[in-house]
């Protein structure tokens, strides 16, 4: 991965790309919203579109409090010819937006459907006899780009419409675990999400652009989807956090790790970011049993929400989910079934009303954090392609070093080796001490 041609490109005009990109700031409330889960049907309510259903979901969602949703048109639904967008899909996609909107709330669309709870939802004309490459082959790059874009322009006009994410999770596609991957480079990665976010741009200029990443991005050696991708590429930079990956295994429900984890992923974000006040958006956090119990996941949702609270630059906390998937389905992972803030029948949970009431709370006493001076140095063999990531994982050094602080009452933030000796750039971050893994005991 030390050859040229992978690493990603950083010519001129790219840079001032990302710097327009980054003018983006952080609201001075963080937003709250959840991840739309249609109550009826899953996903699969587009094969059955029912607005009066959806409206009835918004209803419930906007009496929450909250006040965006993001939303996943299912690739395969809406573009299931590489040259046919169906106009039918996407006019259904808009009156979910208008809907929303008339109940005060803003949307943020996710295009590549793609990976969701443990499923995958690709267009025939990706698979089998037509196996290509999701992220290099180039008539599959030119479909992608159409859809997005088409998406894009649709919503353009409306004013609650946020802006699209490149896909959910589609890093999933690239590498180990997926048990038939689409391989791919840094290089080639950085070159499709640059096509991805420009077609988006394209279609709906200005808007709140970006790509998201499960936390291999972060934690994976190796994984080409990198950090610098998220914290570089796009208009914020998004996190997704689940305790399930090792954390609340190894530290327990109750640990100081499992309840700052989304906290931690949003400072260690941070330290490949070039502007030091980059919008972060934690995208997808949730309360996944049986790492964390029903009757835990009150407590859970207001401490992770009490940690990031405390994160600067915090552009909004988008809660999954919305609502419980409805136990007529079959085959999802048992903890997909109760992840909703609402039932199925669009009663509040417990963990809905303790999000409900930390947004009442927010509304009502909101104290911009101070910035976090101190910040434990990440060295992961080099700031592009970070193939060295395992050390900011669970069980990590810098995982644990900011963890062990945490628990004695800092509040920690990440700076990468290349930049600890950086006047410039910790002055701008407002950090003033830097401690290495190794000298946090």
């Amino acid at each position: 991965m030390t050859a040229a041609q992978d690493r990603p490109q950083d010519r001129p005009q790219d840079r001032a790309q990302d710097r327009a990109g980054n003018r983006t700031q952080a609201p001075a409330a963080p937003r709250f919203g959840v991840n739309y889960t249609p109550s009826a049907g899953w996903f699969h309510h587009w094969l059955d579109f029912d607005l009066d259903a959806v409206r009835a979901d918004l209803d419930s969602i906007a009496a929450l409090g909250l006040d965006h949703v993001r939303v996943f048109p299912l690739w395969p639904v809406f573009q299931p010819n590489r040259t046919l967008i169906r106009p039918r899909a996407v006019e259904q996609l808009t009156e979910l937006v208008d809907a929303a909107g008339e109940r005060g709330l803003d949307v943020a669309v996710d295009g590549l459907q793609g990976h969701l709870s443990s499923f995958d939802f690709q267009p025939s004309w990706t698979q089998t006899w037509h196996r290509r490459n999701l992220f290099t082959d180039p008539d599959v790059i030119d479909g992608q780009a159409a859809y997005l874009h088409t998406l894009a322009a649709a919503l353009h006009e409306r004013p609650n419409f946020l802006g699209m994410t490149v896909g959910n999770e589609v890093n999933q596609f690239s590498g180990d675990p997926h048990p038939d991957p689409d391989r791919a480079t840094p290089g080639q990665v950085d070159a499709w999400l640059r096509r991805m976010l420009a077609a988006c741009e394209q279609g709906a200029p200005g808007r709140l652009h970006l790509h998201a990443s499960y936390d291999a991005a972060w934690y994976l050696d190796e994984h080409p989807f990198t950090p610098w991708h998220s914290a570089r590429l796009g208009a914020a930079t998004a996190v997704h956090s689940w305790v399930f990956n090792g954390t609340a295994q190894r530290y327990g429900a109750h640990s100081t790790a499992t309840a700052q984890h989304a906290a931690y992923l949003v400072e260690l974000s941070k330290a490949w970011a070039d502007d030091p006040h980059r919008p972060v958006w934690l995208q997808e956090v949730g309360a996944p049993a049986p790492h964390i119990t029903a009757e835990d996941a009150a407590r859970f949702t207001g401490d992770t929400v009490a940690a990031v609270l405390d994160c600067p630059d915090l552009w909004g906390v988008t809660w999954w989910c919305s609502h419980d998937v409805d136990r007529s389905l079959a085959d999802f992972p048992e903890l997909e079934y109760s992840l909703g803030l609402l039932t199925t029948d669009r009663r509040v949970k417990p963990a809905g009303a303790r999000l409900a009431a930390a947004v009442a709370d927010l509304r009502t006493d909101r104290r911009p954090p101070r910035p976090r001076t101190t910040a434990v140095v990440v060295a992961t063999g080099d700031d592009v392609t970070s193939p060295k990531r395992s050390v900011c994982g669970p069980g990590g050094t810098v995982f644990e070093a900011f963890m062990r602080l945490a628990e004695a009452g800092a509040r920690p933030t990440a700076v990468l080796a290349e930049r600890a000796e950086d006047r410039a750039h910790l002055a701008a971050r407002g950090i003033t001490e830097v401690v290495h893994p190794d000298d946090v005991r």
